[in-house]
């Protein structure tokens, strides 16, 4: 039997956050290389990005790119994420990896 009270919305965030996971960014040069690795500002929250991408909301994802908290990840990042071989947030949202900075604090309890 199907609940009619389940939220769909809820469902999918609580579907990616359980899909969420820290990871390093060397792990994650294959899709780097592809274009298919998404910058996130640490000033959004990861899993509400993936939900707006996830459901084709196109006018908030061009909002947040044209702020610039949004962006494919530049080789300038990359660089320095692989340098200092850095753990991000990571969750997939098919064809791309969504990623975003952890802080320098997590970054230590990471390792």
């Amino acid at each position: 039997m199907i609940d009619k009270n389940i939220n769909p919305k809820q469902t999918l965030q609580e579907k990616l956050n359980q899909e969420t996971a820290k990871i390093s960014w060397k792990s994650l040069q294959k899709f780097f290389a592809a274009g298919n690795a998404i910058y996130i500002s640490t000033e959004l929250d990861l899993v509400q990005v993936a939900i707006a991408i996830s459901e084709d909301n196109g006018q908030q994802v061009e909002t947040w790119m044209e702020a610039g908290l949004v962006d494919v990840v530049l080789d300038g990042q990359a660089l320095s994420w692989y340098e200092d071989d850095v753990m991000v947030w990571a969750v997939v949202i098919r064809p791309w990896v969504l990623v975003q900075g952890i802080s320098s604090a997590s970054q230590e309890e990471c390792k």
